[in-house]
């Protein structure tokens, strides 16, 4: 272990190399750039780099000293190295049979990640079905901002900290006290953490059941210090009534009682302004966010009430937050050509997809939507609510297109597909087609797009689907009307 680890703000049980089983995961890079930063030999292996997909990450993890391998088990060869793998990887993965061979420990990504979180001596911990990202990149940015250098693990990219020679900042190694992270609920493994500060965006149906996600919610925020939870959302409302934390800070956009609150919104294409109001100080400021959607104005004051929780004055928040630019794939404007906006987006389940159609709409033009489920298992489990939300929140000009789910290997039920989806939402009396594959539904928007549409590209776990929304801009911009 290095001077610079034994020094830092958190403690790593395990002291040899660490070997990360599908290093390129949203989830799995930021970890292994902590790691790496902190001065422990790093190297993985990813089925995307065996496919020879998203090559630019995997250049940007070599540039960084990372050891890249095939996942056929050959980066696996000392018992020294701690192999690390998400739920999904399975133990017939080549890796896990060599680890295993070899006699190397093993541990779940969510397992290191609770011993950075726990260990460190201020931890900020976000949970919640939706928003996460964001808010950890808008509490991230704002302790930069006041110079407090956070540690930061984020599932996306931060725009703040994309730089020419760092394009994927998905994490912040810094020096100072304070570790801050998402948090996932969808394996269970929230049950892990024990933060200094516990925030709780929303609670929604997404991965496990309603009374299973109650249970780990609670559990998470009774566990904590200070917990900050919104009170604009029903389950969270009543998660904060019941638990009665005895150091909560709760936030609304429509409740005054609420610890922080809004007052005189304004919302335009490029934003949105308003007052902030502290119930205890009294005190107000007013913030301008670069993020439209109320939802993420929700985010927002979850991140001002997370500042003020690590001793922060509100003014220094508000001031901080209103130069944050947004996540990467949240709302993200690829590019206008010929008056059609493309739009990338990581909108997939219910809520998210939800908040996204509700910002857009609040702009002119018809969308043309282009969803990609993100498993087959989400499918099954959200079903009925997914053609709910999408018969509700489509205007009647919008066009929904939908390829079969994202599948990357491995033993799953594929008796469920997208035209499950499509064909409730169409009985509903809304525009939805199901279409072999991806190129069919890029082939559709282009040619369906008129003047003054937006084109709107979504889905999770699947880097390409940028790359996707830019070849979509590009062929629209060649478009002859």
């Amino acid at each position: 272990m290095t001077d610079a680890m034994s020094d830092s703000q958190f403690t790593l049980v395990h002291t040899g190399p660490y070997f990360f089983c599908g290093i390129g995961g949203s989830g799995m890079l930021p970890l292994a750039l902590i790691v790496k930063a902190r001065g422990f030999a790093v190297a993985g292996s990813d089925r995307s780099l065996d496919a020879g997909r998203t090559s630019g990450k995997f250049d940007f993890l070599k540039a960084r000293g990372i050891g890249l391998h095939a996942q056929d088990g050959s980066g696996l060869t000392s018992k020294t190295q701690l192999l690390v793998t998400s739920a999904a990887v399975e133990d017939t993965v080549p890796d896990v049979v060599a680890a295993r061979a070899l006699g190397c420990p093993e541990m779940k990504r969510p397992e290191l990640l609770a011993q950075l979180v726990n260990s460190a001596k201020v931890s900020i911990a976000v949970g919640g079905t939706s928003g996460k990202s964001t808010t950890t990149g808008m509490i991230a940015w704002i302790l930069y901002a006041t110079r407090r250098d956070p540690t930061v693990m984020n599932g996306a990219v931060m725009k703040n900290f994309v730089a020419g020679d760092f394009p994927f900042a998905s994490a912040i190694v810094g020096e100072g006290d304070i570790f801050v992270s998402e948090v996932d609920e969808s394996d269970g493994s929230i049950s892990l953490y024990k933060p200094s500060i516990a925030v709780l965006n929303n609670i929604a149906l997404d991965h496990k059941s309603m009374d299973e996600l109650r249970r780990l919610f609670a559990e998470f925020v009774s566990k904590a210090e200070i917990a900050v939870i919104n009170l604009d959302n029903d389950e969270t409302r009543r998660l904060a009534a019941e638990v009665n934390h005895p150091n909560a800070l709760t936030y609304s956009l429509t409740d005054t009682n609420a610890d922080f609150s809004i007052a005189d919104l304004v919302t335009q294409a490029d934003g949105q302004s308003c007052i902030v109001t502290e119930k205890s100080t009294g005190e107000r400021q007013r913030i301008c966010l670069q993020t439209p959607g109320r939802h993420n104005l929700s985010n927002g004051l979850a991140a001002i009430a997370a500042a003020r929780a690590c001793g922060l004055s509100l003014r220094e928040a508000t001031l901080a937050l209103m130069n944050f630019v947004g996540i990467r794939r949240r709302l993200e404007v690829v590019g206008t050509a010929k008056d059609i906006t493309v739009i990338d987006d990581f909108g997939h389940n219910p809520d998210k997809i939800a908040a996204t159609l509700a910002t857009l709409h609040a702009f002119p033009g018809r969308l043309l939507v282009m969803w990609q489920p993100h498993g087959y298992g989400p499918i099954r489990q959200m079903k009925d609510q997914l053609i709910e939300m999408f018969a509700r929140d489509l205007a009647a000009k919008d066009v929904l297109f939908m390829p079969e789910p994202a599948y990357f290997g491995g033993t799953v039920d594929k008796s469920l597909g997208s035209n499950v989806i499509a064909d409730g939402v169409t009985a509903a009396g809304k525009r939805a087609f199901a279409l072999p594959d991806r190129t069919a539904c890029g082939d559709k928007l282009v040619e369906l797009a008129h003047h003054g549409d937006l084109i709107v590209i979504m889905g999770a776990r699947d880097d390409t689907l940028s790359e996707f929304a830019a070849d979509v801009l590009r062929r629209v911009g060649e478009k002859d009307f």
